[in-house]
């Protein structure tokens, strides 16, 4: 048996393959968006919702007005979104709409009251954000959502799936550092949405002792020993201070933070990090934006209507398959006539080439046969026997083609004068310039040819001086 290739160095140092595990692919992502009408506070309320959502949720998404959400739904599947929570503003309202990808359902939220992250943190005594609060997916708190009906269970649901679950067995409590709280109130059906940061603090610890215990220097100023430090009976711890014992629990883990040990007793304290949200279903849809209506708060239909709105959906449904059978015929017939006119030309490019060829032959055929026959005859004159049958076969090295011209010369038509009576008919307009009258431009025949200076005038001048030397 041959040995196994062993993977070389490039895949064994390549940090794309397989580079996620499997806890971050199988968690739920979200994408959040804004649509409808421009102004208002709507972009500032996505971001802040996103922030809620981290980490796993696109933080820096950009969108454009030319985007639709079928552009969302078609890239969802490879970044593994599973959710999609649309803000819009009309000129009735805001409306918050949370869709399940790929399929649904859809649940739209009426938004009543809403408050920023940044007005509920400036409204604090304490402004406490953790930036590595926001490194992990918050906790998930739901109350009063065991209504009756499918609506209810439905919202629960949903909410619930939007956010990572938690295994109480291998939970790691330095990991919950946020939570969000949804209250739902059955007689006026508001839903009340908080996000809340978590702190665990030491109890009956008092304020000295704490400071110590965080690695915080003291000042001893106004104390004569240590022991007043710790021994003051006026300073009241915190815990003891604010908390109630409601808040009190037992921790099952050692935490990060100092004071918190293991089977000893902590308070948990929240501080708001907003945004604050009271929201109202209004509509639950099957599909994704365009289905059938399982729920609506002010709408209610009897069984009837509900009939011939299903009847329309099928019809819809049928000529939307009607048509695209249509246009799969409609492809295929026009694949099979560009199939065909393909081998057509190229059939007719073959038959084309062979024409050509056999024409070359036979021309080469008849010049060799008349210039076979010539020499033979010249042969028999000369030697008086017949040549051999190889012998005049081929074609002379030395004779050549007759060069075609490609050049086709087109005689004009002469120019004739006025006196055509008089004035010879040619067909050459070469032939023409010969007979054609000459027109005197210089008027020649009126000029005076008298001499004024110039060599001719001087010429008799030096003739009559020599005439005069010789008398």
């Amino acid at each position: 048996m041959g040995k196994k290739k062993r993977k070389g160095r490039s895949v064994r140092n390549n940090k794309n393959v397989l580079s996620e595990p499997e806890e971050v692919i199988n968690a739920p992502h979200s994408f959040v968006i804004h649509k409808g009408l421009p102004g208002g506070h709507t972009p500032e309320l996505t971001k802040d919702f996103r922030r809620v959502m981290e980490p796993y949720t696109a933080s820096s998404l950009k969108e454009r007005k030319k985007n639709s959400i079928k552009d969302f739904v078609s890239i969802a599947g490879p970044l593994h979104v599973t959710h999609l929570s649309v803000f819009s503003r009309t000129e009735l309202g805001m409306y918050l709409k949370i869709l399940r990808l790929p399929r649904g359902p859809t649940l739209t939220f009426k938004i009543h009251n809403f408050s920023l992250a940044r007005d509920v943190v400036s409204s604090l005594k304490k402004q406490i954000v953790v930036e590595e609060a926001f490194k992990t997916s918050p906790l998930v708190v739901l109350n009063s959502f065991s209504g009756e009906g499918q609506h209810m269970k439905l919202m629960a649901s949903m909410f619930q799936n939007m956010f990572p679950t938690i295994n109480l067995t291998n939970v790691d409590l330095n990991t919950i550092r946020r939570c969000v709280m949804l209250n739902y109130n059955p007689t006026s059906k508001m839903i009340d949405f908080r996000h809340y940061n978590i702190k665990v603090a030491p109890v009956g610890i008092s304020k000295g002792v704490k400071k110590v215990v965080q690695g915080k220097v003291p000042n001893l100023a106004r104390c004569n020993d240590i022991t007043d430090f710790f021994t003051k009976t006026a300073v009241m711890s915190e815990s003891e201070a604010e908390d109630d014992p409601c808040n009190h629990i037992t921790l099952s883990q050692k935490l990060k933070t100092r004071g918190n040990v293991e089977s000893g007793k902590s308070a948990i304290r929240l501080t708001e990090l907003g945004p604050r949200l009271t929201l109202q279903l209004i509509k639950i849809e099957d599909g994704l934006l365009d289905g059938e209506v399982l729920y609506h708060d002010s709408v209610h239909k009897s069984e009837e209507e509900k009939l011939e709105i299903q009847k329309r959906r099928e019809m819809k449904k049928k000529l939307k398959e009607k048509r695209k059978k249509i246009q799969e015929d409609n492809k295929k017939i026009k694949e099979k006539l560009k199939e065909e006119h393909k081998e057509k030309s190229l059939k007719g490019m073959k038959k084309d080439s062979e024409n050509n060829e056999s024409n070359k032959l036979t021309k080469n055929d008849e010049e060799n046969i008349v210039s076979d026959d010539d020499d033979r005859e010249y042969y028999r004159k000369e030697v008086g026997e017949e040549p051999d049958q190889d012998l005049f076969s081929s074609r002379p090295s030395g004779t050549k083609r007759p060069a075609k011209t490609f050049h086709s010369y087109k005689n004009k038509k002469p120019r004739l004068d006025t006196d055509k009576k008089d004035r010879p008919k040619f067909k050459d307009r070469h032939s023409e310039k010969k007979f054609r009258k000459k027109v005197d431009k210089t008027n020649s025949k009126n000029r005076d040819h008298r001499p004024i200076g110039g060599k001719f005038a001087n010429s008799r001048k030096s003739s009559v001086k020599r005439k005069t030397k010789r008398k």
